[in-house]
């Protein structure tokens, strides 16, 4: 079985802009590179689960999120650390943009795009890991049966007073995650 650790892009990889829009933003949190090479060198599978809603908000065209996504794997490569899958969500309910204007299964705290990933990557979700700086990325954890933990960047430390989920873990940053899983994996039978 493959190990697997889901992450959040935004305030957990990359420093939170409100709703990024141009791959020129991207700037790394400190200790984020690190954290995944040392996920990588582990044997974990690396994948990213992001909601942006950006897109419904009509905030970004999707055809920008590739280069978003280039340009975070390029500075991650350049560090050494690699991300296996990466999968996004562009709708919102409540969004501008009539064509991302809906309800779907893809959205955290939904386990869509994991299930997508389990079926691109052929990883399993028992043993599992998520990462995030928000409510919904522990809920995602809790709705596919992941150990959840909180990192204090992004909105981390703003969101602690607010969880409708408690993260079974929380951390100061995406190195401080990736230490903390290698230190307590159980390898499942």
């Amino acid at each position: 079985m493959k190990k697997v650790v889901f992450l959040d892009r935004d305030g957990t990889i990359n420093k939170e802009v409100n709703y990024l829009n141009h791959p020129d933003q991207i700037e790394l949190i400190s200790g984020a590179a690190e954290g995944i090479k040392l996920l990588n060198e582990n044997g974990f599978t690396v994948v990213v689960i992001t909601n942006q809603s950006g897109v419904a908000r009509g905030i970004i065209e999707e055809k920008k999120i590739p280069l978003i996504k280039e340009r975070l794997c390029r500075l991650l490569e350049e560090r050494g650390a690699k991300i296996d899958g990466y999968y996004y969500c562009p709708h919102y309910p409540d969004g501008k943009i009539e064509k991302y204007a809906v309800k779907c299964d893809c959205r955290k705290p939904e386990p869509g795009l994991v299930w997508k990933a389990v079926e691109d990557l052929d990883i399993e979700i028992k043993g599992s890991y998520v990462v995030g700086d928000k409510t919904c990325d522990i809920a995602l954890g809790n709705n596919i049966g992941a150990v959840s933990i909180m990192v204090k960047t992004g909105y981390g430390e703003s969101e602690a007073e607010y969880y409708e989920s408690s993260p079974d873990y929380t951390v100061d940053n995406l190195l401080a995650a990736a230490q903390w899983i290698i230190k307590n994996n159980v390898d499942q039978p």
